[in-house]
């Protein structure tokens, strides 16, 4: 193996259960004692501390995304299932402290990841490898990522599970559901609970490095004639459910596509938006981690190159029906059938209060109207995004509390709020006219 210096962010992972539970437990203490420091200051001045103000501190903050980061696993996936998930409803707060998750993941030092490759793959592995880096090339909540050539020239990316993750998600996501609740930032009356178990059910498939080795073929399969899009083959033969191999492909940070002319950064985004439809209502199978780390970008020859099918889940035909006619609806200004549907849906449910109910169709409305606008649509504008947080913020301030979502329904809103996102940082304006001829039917 190649060892190249580390930085201080190669950490071991805690792989037992009472390891990990413990670093929790001493999160939790140590956030505790902050919190008392600070109320005894503001009683000594005389005045009267929230509890939640005392939480929110930069201190605490720090403390709580550092040990997350330190932890990885659900420790740290589940916050950010929860924050994209339900964060136009969540207190910002809690988004801030997740937001810093996606972007601080820390390294296992080189001994541990021997360890691993060791327990892993057959005796004397390494004689078969011309090279093997030990410094990842990338890294996230439940893997990492390394380069590696092997003495026949094939260059490979070896997806590393981090050790003990898989087998602590079930204490992980209790635990961290404990805190959740202790730290006052879940709203009264906010369902956490099945929010929590389909997380927990989420991360669980994205351990199996089996069936995400058995997705990535998949997909190889159908992006096979898409000129747009490059899939890394499948590695079985150096494949086990904690490895995942993969050939290696050249390519750059999607970031690097939002400095390309208009025309090649509108044909991207035009690309993965028409991807994301045809997963949605031709395959029933979606790729449903939106990250930008999942996006890389060939100069040369144009592609964007489809990482980490982890996420990647088989979506039940009643939802994408259901979504089908949301988009008929809407575009028909039908607004009995949308509201119908809309609750069909899961956004509303038959008890939530007539002011939620028609704060909600009205923000429906707002999008709606914005795709039937002539022209290409602008994903640089930011007239409808900030309408639509505004129009959030107000529910949440006026006690609403969104009903439980079926996890199809969220792993979709995940998927297309991210494909947002990135097609407004690519400064695309696109003619969407052509996707709602092939999609639409009427309700």
């Amino acid at each position: 193996m190649t060892e190249k210096s580390t930085t201080a962010r190669a950490l071991a992972v805690p792989s037992s259960r009472i390891s990990r539970f413990s670093r929790l437990s001493a999160m939790t203490a140590g956030v505790a004692g902050n919190m008392a420091v600070n109320g005894l200051a503001q009683l000594a001045q005389g005045q009267r501390p929230a509890m939640r103000d005392l939480l929110i501190t930069p201190q605490n903050i720090t403390r709580i995304t550092e040990k997350l980061a330190q932890m990885r696993g659900a420790a740290m996936k589940i916050g950010q299932l929860v924050s994209m998930d339900t964060g136009e409803f969540l207190p910002p707060e809690m988004a801030q402290i997740m937001a810093r998750l996606r972007d601080n993941a820390h390294t296992m030092p080189p001994a541990q990841l021997r360890r691993v490759l060791d327990t892993q793959w057959p005796k004397n592995w390494l004689g078969q490898f011309a090279k093997f880096d030990v410094r990842p090339i990338a890294a996230a909540s439940i893997g990492q990522v390394h380069r590696a050539r092997l003495k026949d020239g094939t260059d490979l990316a070896i997806k590393v599970q981090y050790p003990g993750v898989a087998g602590s998600i079930d204490s992980d996501v209790a635990n961290v559901g404990a805190l959740l609740r202790m730290s006052g930032l879940v709203p009264k009356g906010f369902e956490l609970a099945p929010y929590l178990e389909e997380a927990r059910k989420q991360l669980h498939q994205e351990t199996d490095y089996a069936r995400e080795g058995q997705y990535l073929a998949r997909f190889g399969t159908l992006l096979a004639g898409a000129p747009a899009f490059t899939v890394p083959a499948f590695i079985p033969e150096w494949s086990t459910p904690e490895i995942l191999a993969m050939s290696y492909e050249e390519g750059a940070p999607i970031e690097e596509a939002f400095t390309q002319v208009p025309e090649e950064r509108h044909r991207i985004a035009d690309a993965l938006i028409g991807l994301t439809l045809r997963e949605l209502f031709d395959e029933g199978l979606m790729q449903s981690d939106p990250n930008f780390a999942n996006y890389r970008y060939d100069p040369k020859t144009g592609q964007i190159i489809l990482l980490d099918f982890g996420a990647t889940c088989a979506l039940n035909p009643t939802v994408v029906a259901q979504y089908r006619a949301l988009l008929a609806a809407g575009l028909q200004g039908d607004q009995a059938a949308l509201e119908r549907i809309a609750q069909e849906i899961g956004f509303i449910a038959p008890d939530t209060a007539s002011r939620h109910r028609a704060a909600i169709m009205q923000m429906m409305q707002m999008a709606f109207a914005a795709l039937q606008n002539d022209g290409p649509f602008d994903f640089t504008d930011k007239t409808l995004p900030r309408a639509m947080q505004a129009a959030g913020m107000a529910l949440a301030e006026d006690g609403f509390i969104p009903p439980p979502l079926p996890i199809d329904v969220l792993l979709l809103q995940r998927k297309f709020g991210g494909m947002f996102l990135l097609a407004s940082q690519l400064g695309a304006e696109l003619d969407l006219s052509q996707y709602f001829k092939r999609y639409v039917t009427a309700p």
